[in-house]
């Protein structure tokens, strides 16, 4: 686990919240986002040069930063992860289960076993090892509970052409969130599930050059800048514990998902 921390100068300590898949896109502004609001933020990712770049990004702000290379598919790096954490600040008040993959637009019979396998390792195995390793954090610190973030989709409620793992993973995310939101009751751990559609990220900005539709047509479709998903993950994760956002929708207005296109 290779990893780089900065110190904080103000003497308040902040509140802590790491954010996966964080060198890049939704994962990136949002912890900038969070870092500009005064939290302490961990950046964990695979592609270590853009994680330190992101990382320095958040450091503008004079919080807190810890990044560490992490896949978060593997468990014995999650729990590297969350061991790093807990040294270095003693407790974890949100996870933002963010990092993401997506397998190659091929129709379910052309598929191999190792795409699909690739992209459940890291969108449902990943997100529930972290959640695991949250919950543990969470219910044995003082105080006790915080809050788990989860980056759904639109795909957890309507697929694309051509997309079966990665729409299968999103389905299961819901059921991840449902479920933790109410196992994690009992100690003051709750969780939203943030349903995105076109955000202009490096999976979601191709959208705006063309992109297969269910009648067999292929369309342009609007994208939004994703700092309004990072405000959104920093507004959920200022709220009180006795409040939860079960899911929330954020998505291009005009995109095909209402109704049937």
């Amino acid at each position: 686990m290779a990893g780089r921390a900065t110190a904080a100068t103000g003497s308040a300590p902040a509140k802590v919240a790491l954010i996966t898949g964080a060198s890049s896109g939704i994962g990136k502004v949002s912890a900038i986002a969070l870092a500009k609001a005064g939290w302490s933020v961990v950046l964990a990712a695979r592609r270590r040069e853009e994680l330190y770049e992101a990382a320095s990004d958040c450091q503008k702000y004079g919080g807190q930063v810890l990044a560490l290379v992490c896949d978060i598919a593997q468990e014995e790096e999650v729990k590297n992860l969350f061991a790093a954490i807990a040294q270095q600040f003693g407790r974890l008040d949100v996870l933002f289960n963010n990092a993401g993959t997506g397998a190659p637009p091929l129709p379910i019979e052309d598929l191999t076993l190792a795409q699909f396998q690739q992209v459940i390792n890291v969108n449902l195995t990943g997100a529930w090892l972290c959640t695991q390793e949250a919950v543990r954090m969470m219910k044995g610190q003082v105080p006790r509970g915080g809050r788990i973030i989860n980056n759904g989709s639109i795909s957890a409620y309507a697929p694309r052409p051509n997309s079966s793992p990665y729409t299968m993973s999103k389905h299961a995310i819901l059921g991840l969130t449902k479920c933790t939101s109410l196992d994690g009751r009992k100690y003051n751990i709750v969780c939203t599930q943030i349903d995105i559609g076109n955000a202009d990220t490096s999976l979601g900005g191709r959208m705006q050059y063309g992109v297969p539709q269910a009648d067999g047509s292929v369309k342009s479709e609007n994208v939004y800048d994703p700092r309004h998903v990072a405000d959104a993950v920093v507004y959920i994760s200022n709220l009180p514990l006795n409040v939860t956002v079960l899911t929330m929708n954020i998505m291009a207005s005009d995109m095909p998902f209402v109704g049937r296109g």
